[in-house]
């Protein structure tokens, strides 16, 4: 078999780390009061830690994300999700910063979730996996510092659920982040947005196949109801700018528009968006689909008055940054953010990027958005640089 070679802008080969962070005697105890353990966590890293340990950049992945972020695995053709951020000279520059990405909490892959096992039953948690909230993540992304013998972060960076990741580490632990990167997040749902999560979990558990949870080491999954979710949820990241570009109202093969009409697969973006809920089978399940979406409606960081001065008492400096074109999360909820934070004297600056590619954009190769990072983490890591005087 050919060896692939990396690019020179890539970080290269990976390996998914696995470590247990968490035991039956010494468990997690989630923001609800219930315990959890044991607890296992899969992350990767890249670059290497400074001895000074002072210039790690921890990556908060979205919902459907994990911990491979950049460069190649074996057992994977692509590159990570976020490798065109992540590498030598990109924003994420690991010849300067050792950056961190873990697999979250009640994820499927690596990372402690509701296909575990459960030690009180033998048998995977299924439904009785405890209900998560955002607090609950940063709590094991602090624990996985820990484990490393990391104190402080030079920036976290997220987008989406991983922006609001990064929202709730710098309320809950102010004086740990000293610059956070907040990409096409919320600080709260909408109502529309928690109607779309909520027919998306209806499709997957009204789905037959579904078991009330207790599908796994079955020859059933609720397959049908999870691609349904995953088609619609696909719709709500892409723009309608470029889903007009890239299919239009174009039909499959090569019959004029109006030749033929029928109930089944005709138009082009009906086969895109059916392929794109059977891909998703292959590297997703049902149950972290409901568990992590239902984390993101009850997710309201300024709820408590007191937030924002809690976070301003950190010194966190903020890059927000929106998409034009995202409405699933758009610029609105990003100038929440920016006003609230700036209302209490946080040092936030604030961009709206003109992107074709709606909600994903934070996914791929826009480059004012990367300028935009890159400029903002190479002005902070330059400041840090000078103020710690010559070497």
């Amino acid at each position: 078999m050919a060896v692939l070679q990396t690019p020179p802008t890539s970080v290269g080969r990976t390996t998914t780390e696995r470590v247990l962070l968490y035991t039956e005697e010494d468990p997690l105890v989630l923001a609800s009061g219930s315990e959890l353990g044991p607890v296992e966590v899969a992350y990767e890293t890249y670059g290497k830690l400074s001895p000074q340990r002072d210039n790690v950049v921890f990556v908060c992945h979205a919902l459907t994300g994990d911990a491979h972020a950049a460069g190649y695995r074996d057992d994977a053709s692509k590159p990570g999700w976020w490798d065109n951020l992540i590498g030598p000279g990109k924003p994420l520059d690991t010849d300067r910063f050792f950056v961190i990405c873990p697999n979250l909490l009640g994820g499927c892959q690596g990372t402690t979730g509701p296909l575990s096992t459960n030690p009180a039953t033998g048998k995977p948690y299924g439904l009785d996996f405890p209900l998560l909230q955002m607090s609950d993540f940063v709590t094991v992304h602090r624990r996985l510092l820990e484990h490393l013998g990391i104190e402080r972060l030079h920036a976290a960076v997220g987008g989406s659920l991983g922006g609001m990741q990064v929202l709730q580490w710098t309320l809950d632990a102010p004086s740990q982040v000293d610059n956070a990167v907040v990409v096409a997040a919320s600080s709260r749902l909408t109502a529309q947005n928690i109607a779309f999560s909520a027919v998306a979990r209806e499709a997957i558990m009204r789905d037959p196949d579904f078991q009330s949870g207790e599908y796994v080491g079955t020859d059933r999954a609720p397959h049908l109801g999870l691609s349904i979710a995953r088609m619609m949820a696909h719709i709500t990241y892409l723009s309608e700018e470029a889903m007009s570009e890239k299919f239009g109202r174009r039909l499959q093969g090569d019959e004029p528009p109006g030749s033929r009409m029928g109930l089944g697969v005709d138009f082009q973006v009906e086969s895109y968006l059916n392929h794109q809920g059977s891909v998703f089978l292959d590297r997703f399940d049902a149950l972290s689909y409901l568990y992590l979406t239902r984390s993101m409606d009850y997710f309201d960081v300024f709820a408590d008055p007191g937030a924002p001065a809690r976070i301003a008492s950190g010194g966190t400096r903020f890059l927000v940054l929106s998409f034009d074109t995202d409405w699933r999360f758009d610029t609105a909820h990003s100038r929440d953010i920016v006003r609230t934070l700036a209302a209490h004297d946080v040092p936030v600056s604030f961009r709206e990027i003109a992107s074709p590619h709606g909600h994903d954009s934070f996914l791929l190769e826009v480059p004012e958005y990367h300028r935009t990072v890159a400029t903002f983490l190479g002005r902070v890591h330059r400041e840090v640089a000078s103020a710690a005087g010559p070497a």
